[in-house]
């Protein structure tokens, strides 16, 4: 065991440590969903911009572990306290938290670039020195201990996640329902300033206590494999961490309430792993783990399952897979002298895991193959088993590799047949999960081979930084064959093969729906219109124009633009439209900004990316910019059919609050598929009630029944929107 030399005989209480370091940690996980929920509205809601954040935030972790390891060069304690403070001063020199404007605004052709500059420069410097401070607190307290001891200072560990759970918590369930979002950053700058005043009274308290001569605790040196094994253990958890986030927030709104959710059930498998005495013990840890992720890989080919039994899979897999990776870490963690060490090689494994998902991911797969394949590779971590296996052992395997090929067959597709396969690998899986590597095995096979079931058939894969798009072959009735838009899950758009047919508005443009009954009704009072579309999708609302009418797309993903003017895979806007169609490439509140009065007769809102809502565009800001470049009897249409969120509410109490009127419309479409045509919901809105009036003699609007409390940029209660669909009907998306 090391020893600490030197140290005077009345060391600083623990609880002076603790509350540092939970302090340092409570302000780190504050401001994380914060510093996001203020740069969501500049870069369209994607779930993309929280996983970028995710990886930044590790690369400003290493930073400031890196800072701190290299400061236990310095034999002193005196002088690295006086170091710190300085650091804490200098980082302070960046606050009050905001997003600066010193990159300009945001480009849609290297998102990923932008938002990590704008981070560095907006919250780079606090967020790595508060991240120092937990290994350098936990570092100095070993070397406090009472004359001649060293005492444990992984029991402050405990604090830190604590702090770190708590702060994720209350911020989807008190900050971000009840404080208004400037309201949020003014507070996490004076926690901050009251942080830096603790560290300064815990060093004055140890001004007595330290002797400028105390010696480094000693200990051998850590072996490169130990090394390696702490970084790939720390990088599956870190990927997996995005990889649930990526895939399960592709059809629920980005919003903090659901990305807290994962990060909380991450820091609390840290919790558990490295108490004393765990609360999950590792047997239970890896039996739950032997159910939960065989069942979450086999739903991979299943996204239209009910939501909540998505979630409960893939948290379940994730929680428990990352339990038994942290438990493996835990039982390897090295000599106090050595924790500086271990910590910075587990944030350098949360970076490499971070940034392939967020990065390279991206760019080698076209779809979000990364965490079907990285939770396969998790299952490593799982003690191997001894000894030869035996014939039922075999026997299982090779049920399992005959289901495999089976699957892999481009003929299987039977749907039923299909999920009977899956769930009788994922039993062979649960059955051999003393093995180890077997398991491994079938859980990565499992996944792949799932995942692999949403792609067959005729369709073709694409993937942006704003998420995964396909193009899709499918029979659809009175149609035949439709070439379909799927975003996530969600259908964003539908064209007919037959080319009697193609030019034919369908899904949610269908002819009874919402937006068809608002073109034509302007149609028929205007004999040319002027329309603004916000979300480009398969293009369908080019169909609509006439030769005196024009259209102006809004996009924000260069793919969805490439793919919807292609007329080889989609050709309502080059085919079909009669009228003037131009695309303008970026967030539409930003671009929107720039367009002047008056400039639109009519305005569609239709850019939920799947069920991800980018809520930013139903703000009271949002909608008062709507309404400013319509003509006063101009008309707003906010498509809102969602099958997770109830937005009646929000949006309506959005248009009162910017000087507006509005009327809401549900329609349940009579048609036999949702190709031809699609139920929808929908808010109209308008300058005036007079502006209305041709809408409201039909019959089919009627005034908002649901009330909730307006969005504002500052204010968002997407988890309030989950509630409320809970306890009303849903909607087919």
């Amino acid at each position: 065991m090391a020893e600490a030399v030197g140290v005077g005989s009345r060391p600083i209480p623990s609880a002076l440590f603790a509350g540092a370091v939970f302090a340092s940690a409570g302000l780190v996980f504050l401001v994380e969903p914060m510093i996001a929920r203020m740069v969501l509205p500049l870069l369209g809601g994607s779930s993309s911009v929280w996983n970028t954040s995710l990886a930044f935030f590790q690369a400003a972790l290493l930073a400031g572990y890196a800072y701190a390891h290299l400061l236990q060069r310095v034999r002193t304690l005196r002088t690295q306290m006086v170091v710190h403070l300085a650091v804490l001063a200098l980082a302070a020199a960046f606050l009050p938290l905001r997003i600066s404007e010193a990159l300009g605004p945001p480009s849609s052709n290297q998102p990923a670039m932008w938002l990590l500059g704008v981070l560095l420069v907006s919250v780079g410097a606090p967020f790595a020195a508060l991240s120092a401070t937990a290994p350098l607190l936990q570092a100095w307290y070993a070397r406090l201990g009472p004359e001649g001891l060293t005492r444990n200072p992984y029991v402050l560990y405990a604090a830190s996640n604590l702090g770190s759970l708590i702060a994720l918590i209350a911020y989807p369930l008190v900050a971000e329902p009840l404080l208004r979002l400037h309201v949020q950053a003014q507070l996490w700058t004076v926690g901050y300033v009251l942080f830096a005043l603790l560290v300064i009274g815990l060093t004055l308290a140890a001004r007595k206590e330290v002797d400028s001569g105390t010696q480094l605790l000693s200990a051998p040196p850590v072996a490169w494999r130990e090394r390696l094994v702490w970084i790939g253990l720390s990088a599956a958890t870190s990927s997996l961490l995005l990889g649930v986030t990526a895939h399960v927030t592709q059809d629920v709104a980005s919003a903090p309430f659901l990305w807290v959710i994962r990060l909380a059930l991450y820091l609390l498998s840290f919790v558990f792993a490295f108490q004393e005495r765990s609360a999950i013990p590792q047997g239970w840890a890896l039996y739950l783990q032997a159910g939960f992720a065989p069942f979450a890989a086999a739903l991979y080919s299943l996204l239209q399952a009910p939501w909540i039994e998505q979630l409960a899979a893939n948290l379940g897999a994730f929680f428990f897979t990352a339990m038994v990776c942290h438990q493996s870490l835990a039982a390897r963690k090295p000599d106090p002298a050595r924790l500086t060490d271990f910590y910075l090689s587990m944030s350098v494994g949360g970076l490499i895991g971070g940034a392939f998902n967020a990065f390279a991911a991206p760019v080698v797969f076209n779809a979000i193959w990364e965490y079907p394949i990285v939770m396969g590779l998790a299952c490593l971590a799982r003690p191997w088993g001894r000894g030869r296996l035996d014939h039922w052992s075999i026997g299982l395997i090779a049920c399992a590799a005959i289901c495999l090929a089976t699957l892999l067959l481009p003929k299987v597709v039977s749907f039923n047949l299909v999920m009977m396969l899956l769930t009788v690998v994922g039993c062979c899986a649960f059955l051999l999960r003393r093995h180890g590597a077997i398991f491994a095995v079938l859980v990565l096979a499992l996944g792949v081979v799932s995942y692999d079931q949403l792609f067959k058939g005729q369709r073709e894969t694409h993937r942006s930084f704003f998420g995964m798009v396909q193009l899709i072959r499918a029979p659809a009735p009175v149609f035949g064959t439709v070439k379909l838009m799927v975003h996530g899950s969600t259908l964003h758009g539908a064209q007919a093969e037959r080319p009697s047919q193609r030019c034919i508005p369908t899904t949610y443009y269908g002819p009874g729906t919402p937006i068809a009954q608002v073109v034509r009704v302007e149609q028929a009072i205007r004999p040319a219109v002027r329309i603004g579309v916000v979300g480009l999708g398969s293009g369908t609302m080019a169909a609509f124009t006439r030769k005196a009418d024009s259209l102006r797309f809004f996009e924000i993903d260069p793919l969805i633009v490439r793919l919807a003017t292609d007329p080889s895979k989609l050709s309502f806007v080059n085919g079909c439209a009669q009228g003037a169609v131009s695309v303008t490439v970026g967030d539409a509140r930003q671009s929107l900004n720039q367009v002047p009065d008056g400039a639109f007769d009519m305005l569609l809102i239709d850019a939920f990316s799947s069920d991800s809502v980018p809520t930013h565009l139903l703000t009271v800001e949002a909608i008062r910019t709507y309404l400013r470049v319509i003509k006063p009897d101009g008309v707003v249409v906010l498509h809102l059919s969602n099958r997770n969120l109830e937005l009646e509410g929000p949006a309506a109490a959005s248009v009162r609050g910017a000087g507006g009127v509005a009327l809401v419309q549900d329609y349940f479409s009579p048609a036999p598929s949702p190709y031809v045509e699609s139920s929808a919901q929908a808010v109209l809105a308008g300058r005036t009630l007079a502006a209305l009036k041709p809408f409201q003699a039909r019959g089919d609007w009627a005034a908002p029944r649901l009330k909730a409390r307006a969005w504002t940029d500052d204010y968002v209660n997407v988890f309030g929107a989950l509630i409320q669909r809970m306890r009303h009907s849903t909607w087919g998306s």
